[in-house]
């Protein structure tokens, strides 16, 4: 468990995106919310790729398009569903990008 706090630690950012930050957020600000949540989960996931040496990061984000479903039927409304996908793509472009990253700066300390 210890060996995974990292991306434990990534993961709780990202729920707190998806559950706290949209408390805060007025009636008419769901787009501009869905939006800043769509940015930090494509930070969150490049942070994850290049700080993260297992292999379960690649598994990042199904996790996160599947934990973006519950907050839709709590803040938003079933259109908002089409963006779990959005979630999907996004965070799968930042982990990939961060772990390219991550091999780069592996090959360059060797």
């Amino acid at each position: 468990m210890k060996r995974y706090i990292k991306e434990w630690v990534i993961l709780i950012l990202q729920l707190g995106m998806f559950y706290i930050f949209p408390l805060f957020a007025g009636p008419t600000d769901a787009m501009g919310m869905v939006v800043l949540i769509l940015l930090s989960a494509v930070i969150l996931a490049f942070v994850l790729g290049i700080i993260s040496d297992s292999k379960q990061k690649y598994l990042y984000p199904f996790v996160i398009a599947l934990l973006f479903i519950p907050s839709v039927f709590i803040y938003y409304n079933e259109t908002a569903l089409i963006h779990s996908i959005w979630y999907l793509v996004v965070s799968s472009v930042g982990v990939l990008f961060g772990a390219l990253i991550h091999m780069l700066i592996k090959k360059i300390n060797r």
